[in-house]
């Protein structure tokens, strides 16, 4: 099976390097590689030392690097949705078809599903991602889903809406209605966003892997961003503590630096117990070059280990208990005082820290409403009854 890898994690921890890292060694491995960025702060192509184009370009055997432009994707992959989506905010306010690139999540998404489409129909048996820091990244992977959800609530009553509407809505709005082959264009972009949304979340297929350094701030940082993937449903199967500092430097102005970072080096094992966790030591020289790169493979990524897949927490879970129904959500690393949740009409609502995740509400209990919610050891337990009045432990 074809497998896809993303990494993530605070900006400046190294993420690009370490990716780099992996398709390198997936090549040399025989297996046909994509190294994809989608950060708009591209840097592959000065890692390798090469200047990229529009498209993939091929820089080693079995290794492919491509850098994400999303506004060439949407005008030439999606060029139909943007038409209309151009006309339709000319119509309302002074944009033009570039101006969609300013629309929060258009970038993410039409990212995302051009990665769906390579996975689908390119033939790569492994394709590793360089994502943007950690909140662009955490909007990039659940833009999808929050999208997905409006249009499922939209669509249904869109076709009607725009035959009622489309006579008099030039004349008295001063807006033009979609026609049919953008209600169907739209209609299959819901359907790719749906595609998408199981192939992010397939655990058998997508590996989040999280980059961080053993510095206070960093560490936090990390423990938010394992909490907010298992709140999405992604799969966190991997820990790179990158910049290490070697024992032996002999040098006193690191000494305290190298206790500071030991501290931090044995949280994070405590924190991360469940994941595999990689050591990368700190390089006395920039990691430019596929000989530099190469250094991390020979250092940190010898074992073949390092691309299985691995199963840590599972996936959100609604079953039948005595009483009524409980939905199981995983939360690791949550602080339980950071955890809301209310019932809306056909969602549960989950909040924590700044985020929060509308997870739809199965047919069975659109009767039944919240009797009580537990918190405990990473997981959010939460009970559904008839009549019940709700409460938390």
């Amino acid at each position: 099976m074809n497998r896809i890898y993303i990494f993530t994690g605070k900006g400046g921890v190294g993420k690009s390097s370490i990716a780099a890292a992996h398709a390198i060694k997936s090549a040399t491995e025989g297996k046909k590689t994509l190294l994809v960025s989608t950060d708009m702060a591209h840097n592959l192509g000065d890692i390798f030392e090469r200047r990229l184009g529009k498209e993939a370009e091929n820089v080693l055997p079995n290794l492919d690097i491509y850098e994400i432009d999303p506004e060439y994707i949407m005008e030439n992959d999606f060029s139909s949705v943007m038409k209309y989506l151009g006309n339709l905010l000319s119509e309302v306010d002074d944009y033009s078809l570039q101006d969609m690139g300013m629309m929060p999540g258009m970038e993410e998404l039409f990212s995302l599903l051009k990665i769906a489409d390579i996975y689908n129909n390119e033939g790569y048996e492994r394709i590793i991602v360089d994502c943007a820091p950690t909140g662009e990244t955490l909007a990039l992977l659940k833009f999808p889903e929050l999208l997905s959800w409006y249009m499922e609530k939209l669509f249904p009553i869109g076709k009607v809406g725009v035959r009622m509407l489309a006579p008099i809505s030039k004349s008295v709005f001063k807006v033009e209605m979609p026609n049919k082959n953008a209600m169907d264009d739209i209609e299959k972009m819901y359907l790719k966003l749906v595609e998408l949304q199981e192939l992010l979340k397939n655990r058998d297929i997508t590996s989040i892997r999280i980059v961080t350094t053993p510095k206070k701030m960093v560490v936090e940082e990390t423990k938010r961003n394992y909490m907010y993937m298992n709140l999405y449903n992604f799969n966190v199967d991997g820990l790179y503590i990158n910049r290490i500092l070697p024992k032996d430097i002999n040098n006193d102005f690191f000494e305290q630096w190298i206790i500071i970072q030991k501290e931090y080096i044995t949280y994070l094992k405590e924190s991360f117990s469940v994941l595999p966790i990689y050591e990368i030591p700190w390089y006395d020289e920039e990691l430019k070059g596929e000989e530099n790169i190469r250094r991390i493979v020979e250092d940190a990524l010898s074992g073949n280990e390092v691309f299985e897949m691995k199963i840590i927490t599972e996936r959100e879970s609604f079953k039948q208990i005595e009483g009524g129904y409980q939905l199981d959500v995983f939360l690791p690393c949550a602080d339980k005082s950071s955890i809301d949740l209310y019932q809306a009409t056909t969602d549960i609502v989950i909040k924590t820290g700044n985020f929060k995740r509308n997870i739809p509400l199965p047919n069975i209990l659109r009767n039944y409403v919240v009797a009580r919610a537990k918190f405990d050891d990473g997981k959010l337990s939460i009970l559904f009854e008839k009549g019940s009045a709700s409460h938390d432990e």
